[in-house]
């Protein structure tokens, strides 16, 4: 089960993702509104075993303290990406949310690292380019690409950590070698699949 929830003022593309057997769950990039989240959670039941983020922008992070306090779940960010977490200035939350977030995530993770939840498996592909520490989650077919990927898009790079030049390769090498079937799930917007953004995103 993957449902879509958009929340805050920037349209963030937050998704509850659960195994169905046995209701272990995931949320990703839960940027703001967490009473909404958290709505969505209790009507599918799910049991919510880990926070995992794509990156640490301020619209990306404003609900994780919330929620890990009331869902007692555990932050996964890639190890790259914590001085971003830290840092108020570098990730933006005073401006964007109008308050400072500063945290730690509970598990660090590097390229092509694995963690379980119920009978599913994510698969942690390391993207930087639109910060320093952006990643992609890959659970079967459904890709969660943050704001590295978009339909018809990339993410922009003129923020702290940001390279466009890192971004292209992180998208052409890393994940247009994965399957075209594969579904991309991107931070705003519209969804995708790899095989579309290969043959008609103007960026390539």
């Amino acid at each position: 089960m993957i449902e879509k929830i958009v929340v805050g003022t920037f349209g963030v593309n937050c998704y509850l993702m659960m195994c169905d057997e046995t209701k272990e769950a995931i949320i990703i990039d839960p940027g703001a509104q967490p009473e909404v989240i958290e709505r969505v959670i209790k009507k599918h039941e799910a049991e919510v075993k880990y926070i995992v983020l794509t990156h640490g922008h301020g619209d990306h992070i404003g609900a994780v303290e919330v929620l890990k306090d009331s869902l007692n779940a555990l932050i996964v960010a890639s190890e790259d990406e914590d001085d971003m977490l830290q840092n108020p200035n570098y990730n933006e939350s005073s401006r964007i949310c109008d308050v400072s977030i500063s945290f730690q995530a509970d598990k660090y993770i590097r390229d092509n690292d694995v963690i379980k939840f119920g009978k599913k498996t994510m698969k942690f592909i390391t993207t930087p380019g639109h910060t320093k520490g952006g990643m992609c989650i890959l659970v079967d077919n459904h890709l969660f690409t943050g704001d590295t990927l978009f339909h018809k898009s990339i993410g922009r790079t003129d923020l702290y950590g940001g390279s466009q030049q890192i971004l292209l390769a992180s998208i052409a090498f890393k994940l247009f070698n994965l399957d075209d079937k594969i579904n991309v799930y991107p931070g705003h917007g519209p969804k995708s699949t790899i095989g579309y953004e290969r043959k008609k995103n103007p960026f390539f």
